[in-house]
């Protein structure tokens, strides 16, 4: 007889599990011969070599699923036992999907541009989405990040964004640099909540696999094997970007958004965003994609707002 502990580590059971311990049930089923005892955040199996082994196959499969779509339907957990996986490749190569998000969301290219963005980013090491507010640059951008890791191409996501002052003081504000920053990162916390589980995303976060952190805290390291978006370029000097892009290790990824016309710094300070625009933008490697109102996926009257500032003579 053979043992075989399987650690469950970040996941939330009770989905993972199924209603009434159902993935357990489905599993049961299918090996009467074996024992499966779910004890806290651990499988325990008792059975032969070679069902255990099978078993252990068919449980690694169903955590990848769970992983990647957040979700585990009981016709999928029976589908991966009686190795139906034509059903489960037909789900993967939906066109346009990026991520499987939490509850079945399904995070997609949305508009011509935004598709120009994923493809951008799957042959270019650094690219460069430009574009107003709502136009799904930084949503699109965590949803590919979160891909890369949870198809491991990437170690880590580094999350990043200057702290620069939107009209009002990070000085009165309690707590470090980063305890400051932080609620202006809440749209990126938002998208991660939506594409990765509670408990998996805490645990990511604790380990330092997803680190969000402030543009200063870039200084000096090498990021490797990582996938890194810089939200908020356009409040970059031209030598802060310019440290952030040298920055980039071996087997990395650089998503930078921005809105230029947006910036925040003071009057007499040229932009990094539009700096680099025009000093790289014919480098082999890094891409420009250019976001405009038709790629707005807000409220439709945030299109007409956008239009109207464009159109104001100030």
């Amino acid at each position: 007889m053979t043992d075989k502990t399987i650690k469950l580590e970040f996941l939330p059971l009770s989905e993972f599990l199924g209603f009434q311990n159902g993935t357990i049930k489905e599993l049961a089923k299918a090996f009467p011969q074996s024992k499966i005892i779910s004890r806290g955040d651990e499988l325990h199996l008792k059975g032969s070599e070679k069902e255990i082994e099978k078993l252990n196959e068919i449980i690694e499969k169903l955590l990848e699923y769970f992983d990647k779509y957040g979700s585990l339907p009981i016709e999928k957990v029976k589908a991966i036992i009686e190795n139906e996986n034509h059903a489960i490749d037909h789900i993967l190569n939906q066109e346009d999907v990026i991520v499987h998000g939490n509850k079945g969301l399904i995070v997609k290219a949305k508009t011509p541009n935004q598709k120009k963005l994923v493809d951008a980013v799957e042959n270019h090491d650094i690219v460069f989405a430009i574009g107003p507010a709502g136009t799904g640059k930084t949503y699109t951008a965590v949803a590919l990040a979160v891909r890369a890791l949870k198809e491991k191409s990437v170690r880590k996501i580094i999350i990043t964004r200057p702290a620069v002052e939107a009209g009002e003081n990070l000085g009165f504000l309690p707590g470090d640099l980063k305890e400051k920053i932080d609620p202006y990162l809440r749209p990126i916390y938002d998208a991660l909540e939506d594409m990765i589980s509670n408990d998996k995303l805490k645990g990511y976060l604790e380990k330092n696999t997803i680190e969000i952190a402030p543009l200063a805290y870039m200084r000096g390291r090498t990021l490797d094997n990582a996938f890194i978006l810089l939200d908020e370029a356009q409040n970059t000097t031209p030598m802060q970007l310019k440290m952030f892009l040298t920055r980039m290790g071996p087997s990395s990824k650089i998503i930078i958004t921005g809105d230029k016309s947006q910036v925040d710094l003071p009057k007499n300070q040229k932009s990094g965003l539009e700096d680099a625009e025009k000093k790289l933008n014919k480098i082999k490697g890094i891409q420009f994609i250019q976001l405009d109102g038709s790629d707005v996926v807000r409220h439709p009257l945030v299109v007409k707002i956008l239009e109207a500032y464009e159109k104001a003579d100030f």
